[in-house]
């Protein structure tokens, strides 16, 4: 990893290292930080005399080797000191609470609208609905195109960004396409690679942040970073690592609980982890101490399913969705355990 004695290099100064590189059969992968572009260097870079070679330019200030399957999610990264803002809120300086449906009714816009609206007043900083939802059964309901619309007009009517889950190609330019603030990779997709570098590609140079799931088969620490770092690899490290139980269930929950791997994970990596407690337990009841557990454990956000009226919802709300005025509870709570892991 090149570290440059200034913020960034210049063009003809990026044109000597890609040469360099590409005299040892290596490329140049610029990721653009806020306060510091870094330069990724691809390929076996090993050979002595290419680091000494870039070394020895004067305006580059040291080279990073990181012996890692995950260089750039790293916790040695210099992309460590790249700040995170997503809702108003910089990770790790203040929870991040996203909330809303599972799924979007196109049928009803308005309930969208109105739980956005209470999600607002009771604390949320972003807003989460399904526009395309994976279906174990192929005859259950998928989501409609009309569903993005309705999303991006509750963003606008609130003024929350918002999250949805895109599943294959056509669902990601069209997310882009109408300005998406956060794409889900859910779980079914957690090691789809050609997905992942896909959306790497499309978020390239745009400030689109992407809220990466666990795999559901006890995917390893190890390969949920990897899995990250094919994202952030084209240039874009807006990235976030989401827990959300995986299997096989434990009996009375819908998947076996996964938020103590946060700490795991904060060992390796220095992306942010934001918990989904809502598919984890299943149920709606459980919700609010998987939350108080996830944040306990270090979490830097939570994304929670949240419904003006749960049973009337779609999807998975009417069993796991909890009402406005109890995520206003819960993130009070939340809130007061955050100040707790300072002291």
């Amino acid at each position: 990893m090149i570290i440059p004695k200034k913020t960034k290099l210049s063009d003809d100064e990026l044109g000597r290292v890609v040469k360099i590189a590409e005299d040892f059969g290596c490329r140049i992968q610029v990721i653009e930080g806020v306060a510091q572009s870094i330069y990724a260097l691809v390929g076996d870079e090993r050979h002595e005399l290419l680091i000494n070679r870039i070394e020895g330019l004067p305006y580059i200030d040291r080279i990073d080797t990181i012996q890692s399957p995950h260089k750039l999610l790293d916790i040695r990264s210099e992309l460590r000191n790249h700040p995170i803002s997503f809702g108003g809120v910089e990770l790790g300086k203040e929870l991040l609470l996203i909330a809303g449906p599972c799924t979007i009714d196109p049928r009803n816009p308005q309930r969208l609208y109105e739980t956005a609206h209470a999600l607002k007043e009771a604390g949320a900083q972003a807003l989460r609905g399904g526009v395309w939802k994976p279906r174990t059964n192929p005859y259950s309901y998928q989501g409609d195109n009309k569903c993005l619309d309705i999303l991006m007009e509750a963003s606008r009517k609130t003024g929350l960004p918002v999250n949805t889950e895109v599943m294959d190609e056509g669902h990601l330019e069209m997310a882009i396409d109408a300005g998406v603030h956060m794409l889900q990779i859910g779980t079914r997709n957690a090691l789809n690679y050609s997905l992942l570098s896909q959306v790497g590609k499309a978020i390239d140079g745009k400030d689109t942040f992407v809220l990466l799931k666990r795999g559901r088969h006890m995917g390893p620490i190890d390969e949920f970073i990897s899995a990250a770092e094919y994202v952030v690899n084209y240039g874009n490290p807006n990235i976030m690592l989401c827990p959300r139980g995986t299997l096989p269930g434990l009996e009375g929950y819908r998947n076996h609980p996964d938020e103590s791997i946060t700490p795991l994970l904060k060992e390796k990596t220095w992306a942010p982890v934001v918990v989904d407690p809502s598919h984890s337990v299943g149920k709606a009841v459980y919700v609010e101490s998987c939350s108080m557990s996830a944040v306990a454990y270090g979490a830097d956000g939570l994304c929670i399913e949240c419904n003006i009226e749960p049973t009337r919802g779609l999807g998975d709300d009417p069993k796991q969705a909890i009402r406005p005025d109890e995520f206003r509870r819960l993130a009070e709570k939340c809130r007061e355990i955050w100040k707790l892991r300072s002291l």
